[in-house]
Parts: structure tokens; sequence; C-alpha cells
């Protein structure tokens, strides 16, 4: 069956990076469809609902919605088709509980966090400040100029002309690694080790695989415009977008799987669904990683070919396996952190459960869970293929035998957890895979060897015309405030070309 309606542009899928670029267009007066295959919006920034609580599917540490500069990508973004989100601040950003009892919280506070700091490692006073100064610096520059789209010309060259010092600031740091700087500064390499650990836990990656733009932006915006929870769960920032994405006139059709892209004379036209029907449009977006877009959704091998450079050099990074879980809110003092970091051994940092990430969002919203519990969330990268070939008694041991090493891990930070269990779901990569629709459950693209900062990560234009790539296989990475970013970008970039 063949649709015979048009549209301006479809969008593949309903992450944070497909949604935004499809309000953004919304707004412009594009005519959007936006084509999900889910029940729910928002892929890894959704949510599920079990026995009361309601559970954040991805990390619930979330930038982008300072008040001031141009960096809060997210406020921007809902700002931009009229809706609101009401969001709560989290003044400790994340307590680590590393090696050898290095017990640190980094606080909102940037001086506050510097001391702290520094109380860890006196003999490097000089050092940390100059180091996190840097940073400073390269979100500066980020945050003084208009982000839009680093393949309009025009806009380039009205930003070079308006900021030629930030313009020349990013350029400086543009190839550069978070590693390069750290190590100009400081020695010890206990230190080296912490700063490995506040680059991995945003990009899954050590420092020296880090690009020192991503590194600037986390390190200072923490501070800046700082962490901060939507009131109701992460998942509320995709329904507040579809919402937006509703009133300026835009469509969203779920339980919509594209199973092709549809390609004539090397131009994208429009797409197939796994039921037959057929939509086409001038632009398709596919918010769907770069290995199943072109693996799996466009089936022509020369196109291959034009990425092999590309996963050259990066590959998949790691998925998770997930607790969800319910507990007595006694297990839990009232001066517990919403976030926490916990690794024993810094040689396992980026092994398969070595690092164990912990949010507790009923600290900030308490209406998540009911009365007397609290919702927690605790992931550890584990990689696909360690899952595959199980049978289903299999599975479901290794299942619960990895939760309850990880509970076993997380009383000494949380005594009584164990005891204070009220519910329990456990995910693993396979889960992610399935109902998040990424190639292994990947979380996004990681550089294979140490690359020149973000010079190698491609931006949102491919290969095929009319064909457009968005969220964290794209410019600048991962993260809700960087997919919000490639979003933003990519609509601004297909709205020069409707000429809008």
């Amino acid at each position: 069956m063949t649709s015979s309606v048009d549209y301006d542009v479809i969008v593949i899928g309903s992450g944070i990076g497909g949604l935004v670029t499809a309000t953004q267009l919304a707004a412009k007066g594009a005519s959007v469809l936006v084509l999900e295959r889910y029940l729910l919006p928002g892929g890894s920034a959704g949510y599920f609902e079990r026995q009361g609580y309601r559970f954040d599917v991805g990390a619930s540490m979330v930038f982008g919605f300072g008040q001031h500069g141009t960096t809060n990508l997210l406020r921007r973004a809902l700002d931009a088709v009229n809706v609101t989100l009401e969001v709560i601040p989290d003044f400790v950003q994340v307590h680590y509980h590393l090696p050898n009892n290095l017990d640190l919280k980094v606080s909102r506070d940037y001086e506050q966090f510097l001391e702290n700091l520094i109380a860890c490692f006196p003999h490097e006073a000089k050092g940390i400040r100059r180091f996190y100064d840097e940073c400073w610096k390269i979100f500066h520059c980020l945050n003084s100029i208009d982000l839009l789209s680093l393949e309009e010309p025009r806009y380039l060259m009205r930003v070079f002309f308006q900021h030629p010092l930030a313009s020349f600031g990013l350029l400086k740091y543009l190839p550069q690694n978070a590693g390069d700087i750290a190590r100009r500064y400081i020695k010890d390499p206990v230190l080296l080790r912490f700063i490995d650990m506040e680059c991995y836990c945003y990009s899954a990656v050590p420092a020296d695989r880090t690009p020192a733009i991503n590194a600037g932006m986390v390190f200072s915006d923490r501070h800046y415009g700082g962490v901060n929870y939507p009131k109701g769960g992460v998942g509320q920032i995709a329904e507040k977008l579809v919402e937006g994405l509703l009133a300026a006139g835009g469509q969203i059709k779920y339980q919509s799987r594209v199973t092709q892209i549809l390609v004539k004379n090397a131009r994208a036209i429009g797409v197939k669904m796994a039921n037959g029907q057929i939509y086409r449009a001038k632009f398709i977006v596919s918010n769907a990683t770069r290995w199943d877009t072109f693996a799996k959704l466009i089936s022509l091998e020369e196109i291959l070919l034009n990425e092999k450079k590309w996963q050259k050099n990066y590959q998949k990074s790691p998925s998770f396996l997930s607790l969800h879980m319910g507990v007595q809110a006694s297990v839990l003092p009232s001066t517990t952190e919403c976030h926490h970091i916990l690794l024993e051994d810094w040689e396992k940092m980026t092994i398969p459960g070595g690092t164990i990430f912990v949010s507790i969002p009923t600290l900030l919203d308490r209406d998540l869970a009911p009365v007397g519990y609290h919702v927690m969330h605790v992931f550890t990268p584990q990689w696909f293929a360690d899952w595959q070939g199980l049978s289903v008694k299999d599975y479901q041991a290794k299942k619960e035998e990895m939760a309850w090493q990880i509970i076993d891990r997380l009383e000494k930070i949380f005594p009584g957890l164990d005891a204070g269990l009220d519910y329990l779901e456990v995910g693993t990569p396979r889960t992610h895979r399935r109902f998040l629709g990424r190639e292994d459950g990947t979380y996004g693209p990681i550089p294979r060897r140490k690359l020149p900062g973000l010079l190698a990560m491609p931006l949102n234009r491919t290969a095929i015309a009319g064909l457009y790539c968005v969220g964290d296989s794209t410019f600048p990475g991962q993260g809700l405030n960087a997919v919000a970013f490639s979003g933003i970008a990519c609509a601004h970039r297909i709205a020069m070309d409707l000429r809008l």
C-alpha cells in the first residue's frame, strides 16, 4: 500500500535528537512526521512504570536546563515549541566512591568542588585549578555563540565575524582531548585516574579519548547551568517535546517500525514500514544509530563503503546491565546524594561490571515512588556478545547472579539495601536492543583509539542526498544535551535547504 501523503521531513525514531529536529522544523512551518517503533517517545530517555514506581530508562543526570547562555539546549528546544517543564536542581552532581577510600562529592558550586578535590590532592592544587579553569575557557567559547549547524556556511561566517575570539578558541580545542590538557598540568597518577573517571562517566572512554570540547562542556556546565532533574522523570522531556510537536502541526505515529529507507538516483525519497506502507518526503532524518541506519535501513553496498572509514575510527560502546529497584526509604539517610559512582579497583574501570553507576531520582522528586519508598536505577557496562547463546534458564540465572553481585557491592555504601528491597527488574544488553531498537543495545559510538578530538565525528549530512543522521552517532556525541545540539543543528541545516 502506498501513501499519497507527502511531508517535508520524515524523522525515524523519537529519541531526543529526533524530537528536537522535528520540533525545530515544525516550529518553522515544515510538515513533519515522526515514526516511532515503540509505544512511548524518548528512546533511552524514556520511562516505564511498575507497581507504582516510575523508572527512567537511562541515566537521570540531565544538563541543558540552565537559565542563561546558549548551551542550555534542552530548554531552548522546549521554548521553540512553547512548552515548559519544571525542573529540580541537584546540588551535588555526583558522589564518587573510588579506590583507596577516595570519597569525593562534586558540588554544584565550583569553588566548593575544587576545595573538595584539592583536599584529596593538596600537592596538585595548582594543576587542578589550571586544568578545570581551562575547561571553563572551552565552555565560555561555546556559551558565547548561538549553537547551530556547522554545515551551514553563512552561519559559520556570521559566528566568525561576531565572535572571533570564541571561534578561534574552539578551533584551537577542537582537535584536542581532555587527557592532553590534564597531563600538561597534573602529574599525580591517581589524580589522572580520577580525571579518567570524570570523563568515563560521561563519554564511556578515559580522558585521552574524550574530546576536550565535550569535557569542557560537561565539567563547566554542571556548575554553570547545573544538573536539573525534570519533575515527573526524564521521560517528561520527550513527552513535552511531543506536545509541542503536535501543537506546531507536526505528527507522530507510534508502533510504526521503519524497515527501509527508500533511495532513488542516490537520493533518499521516503521510507517503507513493516506493514508495507510507504511515506515519502523531501528529507529523511534517521535517529537510529549509524549501524542500524547503514546496515539495516539502507541496502546499497556503495553506501556501506562510505561508512567504513567512520567505523574504522569508532566502535559501538557497550550496553548496560540495569537494575531498576524500589527500596524502602529507611535504607537511605536524608543526606544521601542522588547520583553515585562506585569503583573498587582502578584497573577495572572500563571492563564490564567494573564501574557501577547509581541514580536515586526520588531524592529529588518523591512522586516517582509510593510513599515510604525510593526508586534506584543501577547500571554497569556490559557487552552484548556476553549475553548471546544462552538458554532461557541460563539467561535468567545469569541475570539473577549478576544483579545480586551488584547489590552486594552496593551494600558497602547503602547498608541494608538487600533487606529493604521491594521491587527489582533486571535489564540486559538484549533488553536494550529489544526495546530501544539499537544495534547490540549500544548507547552510542566510542573511539577505537585516540583520535584528534571531535574532528573525526560526522555531522548531520550523509553521502546520500536528502538523508540526515541525528543523535549520538553524530557531532558532538553522547548525552541528552549533546543530542539536543545535534537536533538543533540538523533542523537548521534542513530549514536552510527548505528555505524556511
